[in-house]
């Protein structure tokens, strides 16, 4: 990998004058496959972020009754005491934090990619219906048909099943974004029909637990969770910042981005299909977790004030947001944890009306 200053815009000296003074970017490249701009402002959000999200680690670990206490906290993690100490990390809150961070990461770099390619500050994998399929798909392989497929691999045929509806049903594939996202709209609306239809159909105690698990929670996760959702971010998220560049140009425009060699129409569709990947996985680990892969995203290009999706500031952010709100949950003095879906639901409705009233106050609505 190198790295260099991104040379400033060159032209005439008057034109020079007039451009607003940027910071130099350092570039970081692999080959010819990855180039990676890197801003100072975005670099130290992203330490900051970095250093917020370990916090809220070392938070989750330690507090509470049945907390490790801090200073035993880093003898603890290299080598666990059997008893208390063991089960706390590799039972109770260890696979529960990795878990939180993988989906955290997961829906922030789901939700920058959905938004970016849209060109759509409202495009997000709960916007196109991918969360509400995995819940009607849980659904129907736990409480209709159980025993056929576990809850979460059902979630994952569902949400899957819901993408193919708005694939065929944009009659263009997924590269129309405003057909996109009026046809996931569409199934949505189906697929909570039919979430409710099935809680009509069970018993009081299925229900409750259908309905803990499609509010999307963190609660008895264990490491095979873990692993559900860090494999697929492992492999995709890598291929997410390889089409950055590429997406930087269908940003720009389909006209413009062609002229200037990116294929729009593959580009959009690798794009796609990576973040439904990672909100499947997700959704398979945890549950449709609401809202977070439609706030992380522009929290973080907020705070970088930079271009771009900003996949691996949004992958931090995804991350603090998901265990802070897990935090506050298990630390909740009311008793009984509520699914921290509900939490990031309740957040991030209040954030998409602030976001609908911008945007209408914009004229883009």
């Amino acid at each position: 990998m190198t790295a260099r200053v991104a040379a400033p815009p060159t032209g005439s000296r008057p034109e020079a004058a007039a451009l607003p003074r940027q910071n130099p970017a350092i570039v970081l490249r692999a080959g010819t496959w990855l180039s990676l701009p890197l801003r100072r402002r975005s670099v130290v959000v992203g330490g900051l972020l970095a250093l917020a999200v370990l916090a809220l680690s070392v938070g989750t670990l330690t507090l509470g009754t049945l907390g490790i206490p801090l200073l035993d906290l880093p003898a603890a993690v290299v080598s666990p005491a059997p008893g208390r100490t063991e089960f706390v990390l590799n039972v109770l809150r260890g696979p529960r934090l990795v878990t939180a961070l993988g989906v955290g990461a997961a829906l922030g770099v789901a939700g920058a990619l959905f938004q970016t390619v849209t060109r759509n500050p409202l495009g997000s994998p709960d916007v196109i219906g991918l969360g509400s399929g995995a819940s009607a798909g849980a659904a129907f392989f736990g409480l209709l048909v159980p025993g056929v497929l576990p809850t979460p691999l059902g979630a994952l045929v569902g949400a899957g099943a819901a993408m193919a509806l708005v694939w065929l049903g944009t009659g263009r594939g997924f590269s129309s974004p405003s057909r996109m996202i009026l046809v996931g709209i569409g199934v949505s609306a189906m697929a909570v029909a039919f979430v409710q239809f099935v809680v009509t159909r069970v018993n009081q105690q299925e229900a409750t637990v259908l309905s803990s698990y499609i509010n999307g929670t963190l609660a008895d996760r264990s490491w095979s969770d873990s692993l559900t959702i860090w494999i697929p971010v492992v492999v995709l998220i890598p291929c997410a910042l390889a089409l950055e560049r590429r997406l930087a140009l269908v940003e720009m425009g389909d006209e413009l981005a062609e002229s200037l060699g990116a294929r729009v129409l593959v580009t959009r569709t690798l794009v796609i299909l990576v973040a439904i990947g990672l909100g499947a996985a997700s959704v398979a680990a945890a549950g449709p977790i609401a809202f977070v892969s439609l706030t992380a995203p522009q929290i973080a290009r907020r705070l970088a004030r930079a271009p771009g999706a900003g996949m691996l500031l949004s992958a931090l952010l995804g991350a603090a947001l998901l265990v802070f709100a897990d935090l506050l949950v298990q630390q909740s003095p009311f008793g009984a944890q509520l699914p921290v879906g509900l939490l990031t639901a309740v957040v991030g409705g209040v954030y998409l009306g602030y976001l609908l009233v911008t945007e209408w106050k914009k004229g883009t609505l």
